[in-house]
């Protein structure tokens, strides 16, 4: 196929779908394996740090650690179960073998870590010949650097940044890339280990019964983490994977939780629509909170609201308000964004951007999300503090002078500034909740204020956000547009989830952005939104159906609707943010917005049918 970027003719067979991959970290940065073997996304020391394999991105300047197979091999990918320990397993001729991938987890507060990749080669059955090639690519595969070699060791030093690689297989290098070949017999291993140096933290070798040991550990760790869940409903395996998804995205040393761990995967593949996510949205940081508490992980929810606290994020005095829409993973403000031009895009999806423009948009949106975790966290966690409150009212007292007013919206479009009815909607929970801390605590407020505002937002929608012509509740105030981000509002307690209007608006929403239990947002012919192309269904909207049907009493539906976003998910159980027209997965992968709505519905429905 051939894409207007400049790059010419792609061949399609050099990058896997993004749907073949697994995902595995260390709460401080994370790695995607290919089904075919091969690290092909990493960025080092942390989510955010330029990348060192990158060729998901560019299949030639991009860099990789492949490792595979050294003949023709049928391929398959799982989890250890109940871990982010990741297999891919080849089925040759003459053998199988597999590749136990994992990062073991240092000290969770601490800064600095080794952050230690292990890559354990196991052959299982028969015979089989092995090949490797570590071909890092520094600073975004802008940076040089020099590799050397010596029988098992090798180091790769650049400008910004140095690895070791150890191994139990022989090692050959070209001066910038490393290689080894090696044959196993039944029972037999060879171990890499990648480790990040500097000159504190010097090589370290990785023989085969530390390589066993970490991975014992790794194991241990995950499932001594995941034992704390309370979810035992009909898809605990599903919930559990996407619980284990979520932690993998939390940066440990803040508390801080990514919206996903990768940058530039398109919506649309030759399309523009490629984002940055590997930052801390406030909105899909919030809702992670609900669906952690949901499942019982307090510690995660009491992590992120020390985030919040200890960086002072709702006490900001910028032009949109106390709080920016985003954050960097250690609270900073500016995330200046750029393109990186001399990368293709994967398939050619050009440009490449890090950082993200949208820091400066005015969502105020984020000011419900926020304060409804907040007060989940003081019902179902531990009360908050009076500093948190001081910064609850703080926020409470400036929506009352700001929620009228046009914004960006929760999609962050850049078509300019609308009266989105789910910033109002959102900017209601804000103060509904607000209102209900103080009461259930005692808590000092400027309670009539706070209610007279709620009351006017509450009435500006059903009045100007109820679109008569279509029966239904609208994107914008006095728009006939719809927007599937109004299907939180039975979930927001805003309207009872079998109101006459609500039941409308559902079927309305049903009919023009639902197919096959997929949802789009919104249709970009009827509300611009300042990028070219069209996107594919949202995968968060898919499952804020299924709980709309749910609330509804439309259980049937709601089960059969679930269980076909199901089939949706890749053979490992993650989702990207969007699917596409033939049920391939686009943009960043995996991603936190998805996995925390699967979570939702799946409790909900579960509790629903009994």
């Amino acid at each position: 196929m051939e894409f207007g970027n400049g790059f010419g003719q792609l061949d399609d067979s050099r990058y896997l779908p993004i749907s073949e991959h697994g995902l595995i970290g260390d709460l401080r940065t994370a790695a995607l394996v290919g089904t075919n073997g091969t690290i092909d996304w990493y960025c080092c020391p942390r989510f955010d740090a330029p990348s060192v394999f990158a060729s998901i991105l560019d299949a030639d300047r991009g860099g990789s650690f492949e490792l595979a197979a050294d003949v023709p091999a049928r391929t398959r990918q799982f989890y250890f179960p109940d871990t982010n320990v990741l297999i891919t397993r080849f089925y040759a001729t003459d053998g199988v073998g597999e590749i136990q991938d994992f990062m073991p987890v240092a000290d969770e507060s601490s800064e600095e870590a080794r952050h230690r990749l292990i890559r354990r080669v196991v052959c299982v059955r028969g015979t089989l010949p092995f090949r490797a090639r570590i071909a890092p690519r520094f600073g975004y595969g802008a940076e040089p650097h020099t590799a050397r070699a010596q029988a098992h060791e090798a180091v790769f030093e650049s400008p910004s940044l140095s690895l070791a690689l150890t191994s139990t297989a022989p090692l050959e290098s070209d001066g910038t890339d490393v290689r080894s070949h090696f044959k196993l017999r039944e029972g037999e291993s060879m171990v890499f280990a990648l480790d990040r140096i500097s000159d504190d933290v010097h090589p370290l070798a990785c023989p085969r019964a530390e390589a066993q040991a970490q991975a014992e550990a790794t194991v241990r760790f995950w499932r001594h983490w995941l034992g704390r869940s309370r979810y035992r409903g009909r898809w605990r395996e599903t919930v559990h994977r996407s619980a284990l998804a979520l932690k993998l995205l939390t940066y440990a040393p803040t508390g801080a939780i990514v919206a996903a761990p990768t940058t530039s995967l398109p919506e649309r593949v030759g399309g523009e629509r490629n984002w940055d996510y590997r930052y801390v949205w406030v909105r899909d940081a919030a809702f992670c909170v609900y669906a952690m508490l949901r499942l019982g992980f307090t510690s995660e929810a009491e992590a992120f609201m020390g985030f919040l606290s200890d960086r002072g994020i709702a006490r900001g005095t910028g032009p949109t308000g106390p709080l920016q829409i985003m954050y960097g993973i250690d609270g900073r403000r500016d995330l200046p964004e750029s393109e990186l031009s001399h990368l293709e895009g994967h398939l050619g999806s050009a440009p490449v951007r890090v950082g993200n423009a949208a820091t400066g948009q005015l969502q105020l949106d984020i000011y419900g999300a926020l304060i409804d975790s907040v007060y989940l966290y003081d019902k179902w966690g531990q009360p908050i503090s009076s500093d948190h409150w001081d910064e609850v009212s703080a926020v409470a007292d400036w929506l009352c002078d700001h929620w009228d007013q046009p914004d960006e919206g929760v999609w962050e479009t850049r078509g300019g500034r609308k009266n989105f009815v789910y910033s109002r909607l959102m900017c209601w929970v804000a103060l509904e909740r607000a209102i209900r801390m103080a009461n259930r605590r005692g808590l000092p407020a400027d309670l009539p204020r706070w209610q007279r505002n709620r009351d006017a937002i509450y009435r500006q929608i059903m009045r100007e956000g109820w679109s008569a012509g279509r029966g239904a509740f609208a994107q914008e105030l006095g728009s006939n547009v719809l927007d599937a981000s109004v299907l939180m509002m039975p979930m927001a307690k805003f309207i009872a989830p079998t109101d006459p209007k609500w039941l409308s608006t559902l079927d309305a929403l049903t009919s023009d952005l639902v197919s096959d239990s997929l949802v789009y947002r919104y249709d970009p012919q009827a509300s611009p939104d300042g990028l070219h192309g069209a996107e594919g269904t949202f995968s968060i909207c898919s499952f804020w159906y299924v709980e709309a049907l749910t609330r509804a009493g439309r259980l049937e539906e709601a089960r059969l609707a679930f269980e076909k976003m199901l089939t949706y998910a890749n053979h490992v159980g993650l989702y990207a943010e969007e699917i596409g027209r033939t049920g391939e997965q686009l943009g960043n992968f995996p991603q936190a917005f998805t996995h925390l709505s699967l979570i939702s519905a799946a409790v909900n429905l579960d509790r629903a049918l009994g």
